[in-house]
């Protein structure tokens, strides 16, 4: 299984970016997605999650109301369109894949839920 999230890049404080992370190798959509990030000197944190048909989605309190996860599950894609981003959203933002609970219709919020993990792709959010 591979992951590979692209999208990330340089912008102004109250911008919007949209994170793609492309997977490949395995039965993609029956399986929950989520994204995390990771900030400089911080630990890893929970950013969104989304179940395997997409009807169910969770977001850390910090980006409620500004980030939507989806997913295309014929593109075997998920995406996290970031809007009204802040400079304390800068970080390296990582996709990763459930790899136990096929066709459960659960989320997950913590990183040992999830098997698989993408590279990374940086944001960062200017003032």
């Amino acid at each position: 299984v591979q992951l590979q999230a692209s999208g990330g890049g340089l912008v102004q404080a109250g911008g919007s970016l949209r994170l793609s992370c492309a997977a490949s190798g395995r039965i993609f959509s029956t399986y929950a997605m989520g994204w995390f990030r990771q900030a400089p000197g911080k630990e890893r944190e929970f950013v969104a999650t989304i179940s395997w048909r997409g009807g169910s989605t969770r977001y850390a309190d910090s980006v409620k109301g500004r980030f939507t996860i989806s997913r295309d599950n014929a593109k075997n894609t998920v995406y996290l369109q970031m809007n009204s981003l802040k400079p304390e959203d800068t970080a390296v933002y990582y996709c990763a894949a459930d790899r136990d609970h096929p066709y459960s219709g659960k989320v997950y919020y913590t990183q040992d839920e999830y098997g698989y993990w993408g590279q990374g792709t940086l944001v960062t959010v200017s003032s």
